[in-house]
């Protein structure tokens, strides 16, 4: 079995890969699935087949999906945003289209600011020089422009770029429902 040290890596690196990318990375992955019927026990605890471990990933996966349907329905609760983003706005004139994104814009960045709590990659000010550093991580650092030689590199800083510090979802409700963003709504009588 891998060492206490080993298995926290993989939980730390498992953690922020299914946070972004929603999968494990396959190294771990491979590293750890047993053959194929193979169950491990030790003491009075089985570890399961691959069989069941897909079941679980299949679980993981519907709480993966059923949480960015959640953060969405947030969104339209708190902000409307659904509303808008499949609204045809080309008719309105841009008097009209700022009032409505000011009040969007509060609301949704209100219910964000309390469900995630997001921090800058860099705390640079754009558009002033940073160093992108040897071994940097190619998810939170994205380079453009004349890419020649090897890091590390010199340049503008275009976008501070964004980075999850802390997610406080509500509970999930059960049953039905978890797939609908905003209820259909109809006025009796």
């Amino acid at each position: 079995m891998n060492s206490f040290w080993e298995r926290v890596g993989f939980a730390f690196r498992c953690f922020v890969s299914i946070l972004l990318h929603a999968e494990i990375p396959p190294d771990i992955a491979q590293k750890l699935l047993k053959p194929a019927g193979a169950v491990q026990s030790t003491a009075n605890h089985a570890t399961p087949a691959p069989a069941a471990r897909a079941k679980e990933a299949e679980l993981d996966s519907a709480e993966t999906y059923d949480r960015a349907v959640q953060m969405l329905t947030l969104l339209q609760r708190d902000g409307r945003l659904v509303d808008f983003l499949a609204e045809n706005i080309s008719a309105y004139p841009d008097a009209q289209l700022g009032a409505a994104v000011r009040q969007i814009h509060e609301t949704c960045r209100q219910a964000l600011e309390q469900y995630v709590k997001l921090e800058p990659i860099f705390n640079s000010e754009e558009d002033q020089p940073v160093t992108v550093e040897a071994g940097f991580d190619a998810a939170a650092i994205k380079l453009i422009g004349n890419l020649t030689g090897t890091p590390p590199v010199r340049g503008l800083l275009r976008h501070k770029g964004w980075r999850v510090k802390q997610v406080k979802l509500p509970p999930l409700a059960l049953g039905a429902g978890r797939t609908v963003v905003a209820p259909a709504e109809v006025e009796v009588g």
